[in-house]
């Protein structure tokens, strides 16, 4: 009889004992959060295993009078890019070499090759942009390697989501692989849907938009699941809804593990 031991999702064997290529999409509210958070996460990879990150990141916008207050950037950074800047700051404060890309993914950087996607996106379409080129991923063809993992962050004004999952080109469809975004939403798929991602013009407006501390709640969800999958093995849950307004975090469970039939 086997143990009863809870359901986990081991870190896949391709992601051994080496540097992590992670690309983030989006350098804005969650974004700028997760790149931070992502240079700690490297310090604690290298000094408990033989891992380490890599990390590229892509946005096309430059840091705005609203920007300042819930993103980490200040007034002497207004009209800069925003991904060259904050990846200057901590390839300086940290002595890394991770890469910026003033652009937008997938048109001016691919996914293939990458071991992780992060996407902090505001948009379905800008997902589907994201999706489209892993699915277009062939290793068996072109030998263009689709990521392991997609971890995608959205946020409203108090709630937000993180979900990782596998993509189909690079596991399969194994029992236990974890669905990405497009799977959990498949809503994100439809084109007719009008999108709102208009910006704000002052600070005041931005924090209608959205509360001042959602997107650091959830980057810093997302990250600690980032470090027991890379850190430790193995993570016990997909993700996690978070609403501040109730205070309520409802983690999202894993696929039910196979069950095996005695012989």
């Amino acid at each position: 009889m086997q143990p009863d031991l809870p359901n986990r999702h081991f870190l896949r064997p391709s992601l051994g004992n080496r540097a992590i290529k992670v690309l983030l999409v989006g350098c804005g509210g969650n974004g700028a959060q997760m790149l931070m958070g992502l240079a700690s996460l490297d310090t604690a990879l290298r000094a408990i295993s033989s891992r380490s990150l890599h990390v590229t990141v892509v946005d096309d916008d430059t840091v705005s009078e609203a920007n300042l207050g819930r993103q980490p950037f200040y007034r002497c950074d207004l009209g800069n890019s925003k991904a060259r800047t904050l990846t200057e700051r901590i390839n300086l404060a940290h002595g890394l070499t991770w890469n910026a890309v003033h652009g937008r993914a997938p048109a001016d950087i691919g996914v293939a090759g990458m071991d992780i996607v992060i996407t902090c996106v505001d948009t379905a379409g800008a997902r589907r942009a994201i999706g489209a080129a892993i699915d277009a991923c062939e290793p068996e063809f072109h030998n263009l390697q689709p990521p392991a993992y997609w971890l995608d962050l959205g946020n409203r004004a108090t709630d937000g989501q993180l979900i990782i999952g596998c993509p189909k080109g690079a596991a399969g469809d194994k029992p236990g692989r974890l669905p990405t975004v497009m799977e959990y939403f498949p809503e994100l798929a439809d084109e007719s849907v009008a999108e709102d991602d208009a910006p704000s013009c002052s600070v005041a407006e931005a924090l209608e938009k959205q509360s001042l501390f959602v997107n650091r709640v959830v980057a810093s969800h997302a990250l600690a699941l980032l470090f027991d999958l890379l850190g430790r093995g193995s993570i016990g849950h997909a993700g996690a809804f978070i609403n501040l307004a109730t205070g309520q975090t409802l983690p999202i469970p894993l696929p039910a593990a196979p069950v095996e039939v005695a012989a």
